[in-house]
Protein backbone atom coordinates (compact mmCIF):
# COMPACT_ATOMS: atom_id res chain seq x y z
CA UNK A 1 0.00 0.00 0.00
CA UNK A 2 1.05 3.30 -0.16
CA UNK A 3 1.55 5.83 2.63
CA UNK A 4 3.14 9.30 2.97
CA UNK A 5 5.82 10.22 4.71
CA UNK A 6 7.39 13.34 6.29
CA UNK A 7 10.67 12.01 5.85
CA UNK A 8 12.87 15.43 7.14
CA UNK A 9 11.66 18.92 7.63
CA UNK A 10 9.90 20.32 3.88
CA UNK A 11 10.68 16.87 2.18
CA UNK A 12 7.52 14.82 1.88
CA UNK A 13 7.11 11.25 0.13
CA UNK A 14 5.29 8.80 -0.90
CA UNK A 15 6.15 5.34 0.10
CA UNK A 16 5.58 1.33 -0.43
CA UNK A 17 5.22 -0.10 3.04
CA UNK A 18 3.34 -3.50 3.81
CA UNK A 19 -0.10 -4.05 4.61
CA UNK A 20 -1.05 -3.48 8.34
CA UNK A 21 -1.98 -6.91 10.26
CA UNK A 22 -4.46 -6.37 13.01
CA UNK A 23 -3.71 -7.97 16.16
CA UNK A 24 -5.92 -9.05 18.67
CA UNK A 25 -8.81 -6.53 19.62
CA UNK A 26 -7.87 -4.31 16.42
CA UNK A 27 -10.24 -3.67 12.93
CA UNK A 28 -8.42 -2.99 9.99
CA UNK A 29 -9.83 0.60 7.99
CA UNK A 30 -9.69 1.51 4.58
CA UNK A 31 -8.50 5.77 5.31
CA UNK A 32 -10.75 7.83 3.27
CA UNK A 33 -10.12 11.21 4.12
CA UNK A 34 -7.34 13.34 6.44
CA UNK A 35 -7.33 16.69 7.99
CA UNK A 36 -3.88 18.10 7.73
CA UNK A 37 -3.91 19.82 11.81
CA UNK A 38 -1.28 22.09 12.92
CA UNK A 39 0.83 19.74 14.54
CA UNK A 40 1.50 18.39 10.97
CA UNK A 41 2.37 21.46 9.57
CA UNK A 42 4.66 21.59 12.49
CA UNK A 43 6.02 18.74 11.53
CA UNK A 44 6.43 19.09 7.88
CA UNK A 45 8.46 22.77 8.78
CA UNK A 46 10.31 21.14 11.31
CA UNK A 47 9.12 23.36 14.57
CA UNK A 48 7.27 20.14 15.83
CA UNK A 49 9.12 19.21 19.28
CA UNK A 50 7.75 15.74 19.80
CA UNK A 51 8.16 14.62 16.34
CA UNK A 52 10.73 12.29 14.96
CA UNK A 53 11.43 11.47 11.85
CA UNK A 54 10.49 9.96 9.25
CA UNK A 55 6.91 10.36 10.43
CA UNK A 56 3.66 9.14 9.00
CA UNK A 57 1.28 12.34 9.87
CA UNK A 58 -1.93 12.68 10.07
CA UNK A 59 -4.64 12.01 13.17
CA UNK A 60 -7.56 13.89 11.60
CA UNK A 61 -9.51 11.04 9.77
CA UNK A 62 -12.21 9.03 8.57
CA UNK A 63 -12.33 5.26 7.67
CA UNK A 64 -14.49 2.76 6.75
CA UNK A 65 -13.75 -0.92 8.55
CA UNK A 66 -12.39 -3.57 6.21
CA UNK A 67 -12.32 -6.21 9.41
CA UNK A 68 -13.04 -6.29 12.89
CA UNK A 69 -13.69 -8.89 15.29
CA UNK A 70 -17.14 -8.90 17.20
CA UNK A 71 -17.32 -6.38 19.64
CA UNK A 72 -20.04 -4.34 22.42
CA UNK A 73 -19.84 -1.46 20.06
CA UNK A 74 -21.87 -3.06 17.40
CA UNK A 75 -19.39 -1.99 14.77
CA UNK A 76 -19.19 -4.48 11.82
CA UNK A 77 -17.17 -4.79 8.20
CA UNK A 78 -18.27 -1.61 6.01
CA UNK A 79 -18.81 1.16 8.36
CA UNK A 80 -17.84 4.50 8.81
CA UNK A 81 -15.93 5.75 11.58
CA UNK A 82 -13.59 7.94 13.35
CA UNK A 83 -11.08 7.14 15.69
CA UNK A 84 -9.78 8.53 18.73
CA UNK A 85 -6.22 9.16 18.28
CA UNK A 86 -4.44 9.80 21.55
CA UNK A 87 -2.43 6.69 22.89
CA UNK A 88 -2.03 6.59 26.76
CA UNK A 89 0.04 4.84 28.57
CA UNK A 90 -2.84 3.70 31.24
CA UNK A 91 -0.38 3.84 34.54
CA UNK A 92 0.36 7.14 34.66
CA UNK A 93 -0.95 9.38 37.90
CA UNK A 94 -2.92 11.03 35.21
CA UNK A 95 -4.29 7.78 33.43
CA UNK A 96 -5.15 6.54 37.39
CA UNK A 97 -7.46 9.51 37.54
CA UNK A 98 -8.98 9.21 34.44
CA UNK A 99 -7.83 12.20 32.84
CA UNK A 100 -6.37 10.12 30.06
CA UNK A 101 -6.01 12.73 27.48
CA UNK A 102 -3.17 14.44 29.71
CA UNK A 103 -1.33 11.41 30.46
CA UNK A 104 2.24 11.74 31.22
CA UNK A 105 3.32 9.46 28.09
CA UNK A 106 0.80 10.61 25.89
CA UNK A 107 1.57 9.48 22.02
CA UNK A 108 -0.89 11.18 19.44
CA UNK A 109 -1.14 9.44 16.17
CA UNK A 110 1.19 11.42 13.44
CA UNK A 111 3.56 12.80 16.17
CA UNK A 112 4.68 10.47 18.61
CA UNK A 113 4.05 7.60 16.60
CA UNK A 114 2.58 6.92 12.86
CA UNK A 115 -0.57 8.35 11.94
CA UNK A 116 -3.58 8.46 9.20
CA UNK A 117 -1.68 9.34 5.98
CA UNK A 118 -1.73 5.56 4.77
CA UNK A 119 -4.27 4.15 2.60
CA UNK A 120 -5.25 1.20 5.63
CA UNK A 121 -4.18 1.35 9.13
CA UNK A 122 -5.22 -1.07 12.32
CA UNK A 123 -6.83 0.46 15.35
CA UNK A 124 -7.93 -1.03 18.44
CA UNK A 125 -11.39 -1.71 18.21
CA UNK A 126 -12.07 0.32 21.59
CA UNK A 127 -10.65 3.45 20.09
CA UNK A 128 -13.28 3.31 17.24
CA UNK A 129 -16.34 5.75 16.87
CA UNK A 130 -19.14 5.23 15.38
CA UNK A 131 -19.74 7.70 12.35
CA UNK A 132 -23.90 7.44 13.30
CA UNK A 133 -23.89 7.93 9.17
CA UNK A 134 -22.23 11.57 8.84
CA UNK A 135 -20.19 11.66 5.56
CA UNK A 136 -16.59 10.81 5.42
CA UNK A 137 -15.48 14.48 4.97
CA UNK A 138 -17.50 15.59 8.29
CA UNK A 139 -16.17 12.54 10.21
CA UNK A 140 -12.39 13.80 9.05
CA UNK A 141 -13.41 17.33 10.76
CA UNK A 142 -14.58 15.54 14.30
CA UNK A 143 -10.94 15.53 15.92
CA UNK A 144 -10.05 19.09 15.03
CA UNK A 145 -13.76 20.06 16.22
CA UNK A 146 -13.23 17.50 19.67
CA UNK A 147 -10.23 19.88 20.58
CA UNK A 148 -13.00 23.09 20.97
CA UNK A 149 -15.35 20.44 22.49
CA UNK A 150 -13.25 19.64 25.20
CA UNK A 151 -12.23 22.69 25.81
CA UNK A 152 -15.50 24.76 26.37
CA UNK A 153 -16.43 21.56 28.70
CA UNK A 154 -13.90 23.05 30.73
CA UNK A 155 -15.64 25.25 32.73
CA UNK A 156 -18.81 26.26 32.99
CA UNK A 157 -20.54 27.94 29.54
CA UNK A 158 -24.64 29.05 30.11
CA UNK A 159 -26.89 30.46 27.28
CA UNK A 160 -27.06 34.14 27.15
CA UNK A 161 -23.20 34.37 28.59
CA UNK A 162 -21.00 36.49 26.58
CA UNK A 163 -18.03 34.95 25.09
CA UNK A 164 -14.93 36.12 23.36
CA UNK A 165 -12.88 34.44 21.16
CA UNK A 166 -9.16 35.33 20.59
CA UNK A 167 -8.14 33.69 16.90
CA UNK A 168 -10.23 32.47 13.66
CA UNK A 169 -8.52 29.68 12.72
CA UNK A 170 -10.06 25.92 12.70
CA UNK A 171 -9.74 25.67 16.40
CA UNK A 172 -11.44 29.22 17.29
CA UNK A 173 -14.24 28.56 14.83
CA UNK A 174 -14.96 25.42 15.77
CA UNK A 175 -15.05 26.64 19.60
CA UNK A 176 -17.25 29.16 18.22
CA UNK A 177 -19.46 26.70 16.81
CA UNK A 178 -19.82 24.84 19.47
CA UNK A 179 -20.55 28.21 21.58
CA UNK A 180 -23.39 29.09 19.69
CA UNK A 181 -25.08 25.68 19.88
CA UNK A 182 -24.77 26.00 23.37
CA UNK A 183 -26.08 29.88 23.48
CA UNK A 184 -23.93 31.74 24.15
CA UNK A 185 -23.33 35.76 22.57
CA UNK A 186 -19.94 35.50 20.75
CA UNK A 187 -16.98 37.69 19.89
CA UNK A 188 -14.21 36.41 17.76
CA UNK A 189 -11.31 38.76 17.19
CA UNK A 190 -8.70 38.00 14.14
CA UNK A 191 -6.60 40.01 12.20
CA UNK A 192 -7.24 38.19 8.83
CA UNK A 193 -10.36 38.90 7.16
CA UNK A 194 -10.29 35.76 5.20
CA UNK A 195 -10.72 34.48 8.66
CA UNK A 196 -13.21 36.48 10.24
CA UNK A 197 -15.86 36.26 6.70
CA UNK A 198 -16.09 32.47 7.86
CA UNK A 199 -16.68 33.12 11.81
CA UNK A 200 -19.58 35.55 10.47
CA UNK A 201 -20.43 32.38 8.64
CA UNK A 202 -20.70 30.32 11.03
CA UNK A 203 -23.36 32.92 13.25
CA UNK A 204 -20.40 34.90 14.96
CA UNK A 205 -22.49 37.97 16.57
CA UNK A 206 -19.35 39.98 15.91
CA UNK A 207 -15.98 40.49 14.34
CA UNK A 208 -12.94 42.43 15.35
CA UNK A 209 -10.12 42.99 12.89
CA UNK A 210 -7.90 44.25 15.46
CA UNK A 211 -5.86 45.85 12.27
CA UNK A 212 -8.56 47.48 11.71
CA UNK A 213 -10.47 47.88 15.16
CA UNK A 214 -9.55 48.82 18.71
CA UNK A 215 -10.39 45.57 20.45
CA UNK A 216 -10.83 47.10 23.86
CA UNK A 217 -13.55 49.63 22.50
CA UNK A 218 -15.15 46.42 20.68
CA UNK A 219 -15.31 44.61 23.65
CA UNK A 220 -16.96 47.44 26.22
CA UNK A 221 -19.54 47.82 23.89
CA UNK A 222 -20.34 44.27 23.16
CA UNK A 223 -20.65 43.02 27.02
CA UNK A 224 -22.01 47.31 28.31
CA UNK A 225 -18.55 47.57 29.94
CA UNK A 226 -19.05 44.28 31.93
CA UNK A 227 -16.30 42.22 30.19
CA UNK A 228 -16.80 38.78 28.92
CA UNK A 229 -18.12 35.97 30.87
CA UNK A 230 -16.06 33.11 29.01
CA UNK A 231 -12.96 33.94 27.45
CA UNK A 232 -11.24 31.48 24.81
CA UNK A 233 -7.71 31.45 23.95
CA UNK A 234 -7.42 30.01 20.56
CA UNK A 235 -3.71 31.38 19.47
CA UNK A 236 -1.04 30.73 22.10
CA UNK A 237 0.39 34.28 22.10
CA UNK A 238 1.23 36.29 24.80
CA UNK A 239 -0.59 39.36 23.72
CA UNK A 240 -4.18 37.24 23.36
CA UNK A 241 -3.67 35.53 26.73
CA UNK A 242 -3.62 39.07 28.18
CA UNK A 243 -6.34 40.27 25.96
CA UNK A 244 -8.42 37.80 27.73
CA UNK A 245 -7.44 38.55 30.91
CA UNK A 246 -8.20 42.08 30.14
CA UNK A 247 -11.46 41.94 28.77
CA UNK A 248 -12.54 39.11 31.06
CA UNK A 249 -15.78 40.17 33.68
CA UNK A 250 -14.82 39.37 37.34
CA UNK A 251 -15.34 36.07 38.20
CA UNK A 252 -15.02 34.92 34.22
CA UNK A 253 -13.47 31.84 33.31
CA UNK A 254 -10.51 32.03 30.57
CA UNK A 255 -9.96 28.72 28.51
CA UNK A 256 -6.29 28.20 26.61
CA UNK A 257 -6.53 26.18 23.53
CA UNK A 258 -3.52 27.55 21.62
CA UNK A 259 -0.18 26.07 22.44
CA UNK A 260 2.29 28.99 23.13
CA UNK A 261 5.55 29.28 22.42
CA UNK A 262 6.52 32.43 24.00
CA UNK A 263 6.74 33.41 27.58
CA UNK A 264 4.07 35.82 28.62
CA UNK A 265 4.55 38.18 31.45
CA UNK A 266 2.33 39.90 33.75
CA UNK A 267 1.26 41.22 37.26
CA UNK A 268 -0.93 38.39 38.27
CA UNK A 269 -2.23 40.42 40.63
CA UNK A 270 -5.17 41.02 38.70
CA UNK A 271 -6.53 37.24 38.12
CA UNK A 272 -6.54 37.70 42.27
CA UNK A 273 -8.80 41.21 41.76
CA UNK A 274 -10.89 39.53 39.32
CA UNK A 275 -10.77 36.68 40.85
CA UNK A 276 -10.70 34.89 37.68
CA UNK A 277 -10.86 31.09 36.79
CA UNK A 278 -8.13 29.54 33.94
CA UNK A 279 -8.31 26.63 32.33
CA UNK A 280 -6.31 24.89 30.54
CA UNK A 281 -7.52 21.76 27.65
CA UNK A 282 -5.74 19.23 26.19
CA UNK A 283 -6.58 16.64 23.61
CA UNK A 284 -10.23 15.30 24.61
CA UNK A 285 -12.17 12.72 25.45
CA UNK A 286 -13.81 9.92 23.34
CA UNK A 287 -17.13 11.07 24.94
CA UNK A 288 -16.49 14.52 22.91
CA UNK A 289 -16.35 12.64 19.46
CA UNK A 290 -19.51 11.21 20.39
CA UNK A 291 -20.97 14.10 21.37
CA UNK A 292 -19.85 16.06 18.43
CA UNK A 293 -21.27 13.55 15.92
CA UNK A 294 -24.59 13.61 17.37
CA UNK A 295 -24.80 17.42 17.09
CA UNK A 296 -23.67 17.22 13.71
CA UNK A 297 -26.21 14.85 12.60
CA UNK A 298 -28.96 16.87 14.38
CA UNK A 299 -27.94 19.45 11.87
CA UNK A 300 -27.76 22.36 14.66
CA UNK A 301 -24.06 23.33 13.33
CA UNK A 302 -22.69 22.61 10.17
CA UNK A 303 -19.18 22.32 9.77
CA UNK A 304 -18.19 21.69 6.04
CA UNK A 305 -17.77 25.21 5.42
CA UNK A 306 -14.42 25.27 7.23
CA UNK A 307 -12.99 23.04 4.48
CA UNK A 308 -11.30 24.99 1.99
CA UNK A 309 -10.10 22.44 -0.48
CA UNK A 310 -9.96 18.28 -1.05
CA UNK A 311 -6.39 17.33 -2.53
CA UNK A 312 -5.71 13.56 -3.93
CA UNK A 313 -3.39 12.04 -1.91
CA UNK A 314 -0.35 12.19 -4.63
CA UNK A 315 -0.96 16.18 -4.37
CA UNK A 316 -0.32 15.79 -0.23
CA UNK A 317 3.11 17.95 -0.71
CA UNK A 318 1.42 20.28 -2.12
CA UNK A 319 -1.18 20.66 0.30
CA UNK A 320 1.22 21.08 2.99
CA UNK A 321 3.15 23.77 0.86
CA UNK A 322 0.02 25.40 0.88
CA UNK A 323 -0.68 25.53 4.61
CA UNK A 324 3.06 26.11 5.62
CA UNK A 325 2.38 29.56 3.11
CA UNK A 326 -0.66 30.19 4.46
CA UNK A 327 -1.98 33.85 4.14
CA UNK A 328 -4.84 32.96 6.60
CA UNK A 329 -7.28 32.24 3.46
CA UNK A 330 -7.04 28.92 4.17
CA UNK A 331 -9.01 26.81 7.08
CA UNK A 332 -9.25 23.24 6.78
CA UNK A 333 -7.61 20.98 4.07
CA UNK A 334 -8.48 17.47 3.61
CA UNK A 335 -6.70 14.61 1.87
CA UNK A 336 -8.57 12.00 0.27
CA UNK A 337 -7.09 9.04 0.18
CA UNK A 338 -10.52 6.64 -0.98
CA UNK A 339 -13.92 6.45 -1.52
CA UNK A 340 -16.28 3.92 0.72
CA UNK A 341 -17.36 0.77 -0.91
Amino acid sequence: MKAIQITKPYEIKRIEKEMPVPKDGEALLRVLYCGICGADVASFTGNQPFTTYPRIPGHEFSAQIVQIPENNKGLKKGDIVTCNPYFNCGACYACQRGIVNACHDNQTMGVQRDGSFQEYITMPVERLIDGKGLTAQELALIEPFSISNHALSRAEIHSGDTLFITGAGPIGLFALLKAKAMGAKVLIADMLKSRLALAEEFGADSIVNVKETNLHKACEAFTNGNGFDVCVEACGAPETFLNCIEESAHGANIILIGNGKRETTFVHSVILKKELNIFGSRNAFTKDFEELIALVKSEKVHPLKIISAVYDAENTADAFSALAHNDGSLAKLLIKFSDAE
